[in-house]
């Protein structure tokens, strides 16, 4: 298992974590067997915004010797007294749904405590006015809370909530359909996404994300906007590379598809390469790098997407990425201008010029 640290804190976040949507659709047995083997094989992050309410005493047996080694995302707004998902923003209400969230799961503390599903601008409101974010925030200074977060569907309002300086994580739902502004919860331009995560990442405010998979849909050629299949593999490698993102955090029903979803760990470059993309993607959105690096290998030794990574971080404002810049071996001044990434690039980004362009923005 790979690890990537959250900025805000420094703990260890497994690139692959678990979504608990289906996970009770195999019964409490299962789900608890489930978890095992997440557990046996690394996975540390584990959302709790399930689908119903079994996976819950099924995670307080499953991590009941290893609590303090893994991090619960609680979803506060997400009830489930009645045995079903229910959704609400009565602050009286999530009291009682995160009182029975931590008797099931038996633990008395929230790694992250996240505002839970706030879409739009008039929940945001009622979550501020009727003060489920105070509730959060107060819990924090408790230390029963460790990290505050936000899952949501749409960068405005993700935007908004970073404006208040309390996030440590955010949930976002991220795939090359809805970044290419296709499918149900493609809400915001694919330039608002990208901005989103590139601020997300300079902040230090780490990505989970849901959806990876557009919730089944470009698995699927009868399904998929753009008539062609991608992998689970491709999907999650697509996530990963984008700014500020920390976990992928793939819903599975049970063994089986957990086995599967970690065999990404083990796959080649070529089955985690999504350049395919690339034509099928707007021609708005032709000439932009999204670091997938089918361009490699570089005859000159450069890694052409995180040299392009860390420019459009640095132009957003993150220092550290110009930091990292400076430490990378080869640089974009090293660029022999040899024309071998313009000839592969799907997206039909102009490399050798962008590599110009990025050594007189660094310097070097």
């Amino acid at each position: 298992m790979d690890y990537r640290k959250l900025p805000h804190g420094g703990e260890q976040i497994s690139v692959i974590g678990l979504g608990s949507s289906s996970l009770g659709a195999s019964g409490e047995e299962e789900a608890e067997k489930t978890v095992a083997m997440a557990l046996e094989h690394g996975i540390n992050y584990f959302d709790m915004a399930a689908g119903d309410a079994i996976p819950f005493p099924a995670y307080g047996r499953a991590v009941s010797g290893c609590r303090n080694k893994v991090y619960f995302q609680i979803h506060f707004g997400a009830d489930y007294r009645s045995g079903k998902y229910g959704w609400t923003l009565d602050l009286e209400e999530i009291k009682r749904s995160i009182d029975w969230q931590l008797r099931a799961l038996q633990t008395d503390y929230i790694d992250f405590g996240f505002i839970h599903c706030i879409d739009e601008f008039p929940d945001l409101e009622k979550a501020k006015d009727q003060g489920t974010i105070a509730y959060i925030e107060d819990l924090k200074r408790q230390n029963i809370v460790r990290h505050i977060g936000l899952s949501s569907h749409t960068p405005a309002v993700a935007e908004k909530v970073l404006d208040m300086h309390i996030l440590d994580m955010l949930m976002f739902s991220i795939n090359p359909a809805y970044d290419y502004c296709c499918g149900e919860y493609a809400f915001g331009s694919g330039d608002e996404r990208s901005a989103l995560y590139r601020r997300c990442e300079a902040e230090g405010v780490g990505i989970s994300v849901m959806k990876a998979f557009s919730a089944g849909q470009l698995l699927d050629e009868k399904t998929s906007p753009f008539g062609q299949v991608l992998t689970e593999y491709q999907c999650m490698q697509y996530a990963l590379d984008r700014p500020g993102v920390l976990t992928v955090l793939p819903g599975v029903r049970n063994r089986e598809d957990l086995k599967r979803i970690l065999g990404f760990l083990a796959a080649s470059e070529e089955e985690k390469n999504y350049s395919v993309i690339g034509g099928f993607t707007p021609k708005e959105s032709t000439g932009i790098c999204v670091y997938c690096n089918h361009c490699q290998p570089c005859p000159a030794g450069l890694d052409v997407g995180l040299i392009n990574k860390y420019y459009d971080l640095s132009r957003a404002g993150d220092e550290l990425a110009k930091d990292h810049y400076g430490h990378l071996e080869r640089k974009a001044s090293d660029c022999i201008s040899c024309g071998h990434c313009d000839s592969r690039c799907p997206f039909q980004v102009s490399q050798s010029r962008r590599m110009k362009e990025i050594a007189a923005y660094f310097g070097r």
